[in-house]
């Protein structure tokens, strides 16, 4: 069964190569920080930063315009698996016939769609890998 989270820190230093983002369970205390690059980080950074307006399309913009125009809609990110120190997510898109189609992503660029929305999208945590990220 998937936890559903939201992004509460997002640590950017320039003094280290990879920056962390943290989730933390909506209806709990669990939190959990996934390792991400600096271009990830600053991108997200500057999504939840309010009145940041980007001159021309990002990839993540670009992502939700190619959804849009296949008739979908980018409906929540799932963090689907953990495995040596690696996190694996998928975006969860919906047409409006019902279909539902999961594409392959990593998780910061998962999160950078999400949070390209106002309010962010969903961001779901599959149980077990929330617990393995808690004990590792």
């Amino acid at each position: 069964m998937a936890v559903e989270t939201r992004l509460t820190r997002i640590i950017i230093s320039e003094l280290t190569e990879n920056q962390v983002i943290y989730l933390k369970e909506v209806n709990g205390d669990r939190e959990f920080p996934i390792l991400i690059g600096i271009f990830e980080a600053t991108n997200i950074d500057r999504r939840v930063t309010e009145g940041f307006e980007a001159p021309r399309p990002l990839t993540h913009d670009l992502i939700v315009s190619v959804a849009e125009s296949f008739e979908a809609k980018v409906d929540h990110i799932l963090i689907s698996n953990y495995e040596n120190g690696t996190y694996f997510a998928k975006l969860i898109l919906k047409r409006a016939d019902g279909q539902v189609t999961e594409i392959d992503a990593r998780p910061s660029d998962a999160i950078a769609v999400a949070v390209t929305f106002s309010p962010a999208l969903p961001i779901f945590v599959e149980e077990d890998v929330l617990e393995a990220s808690i004990t590792n």
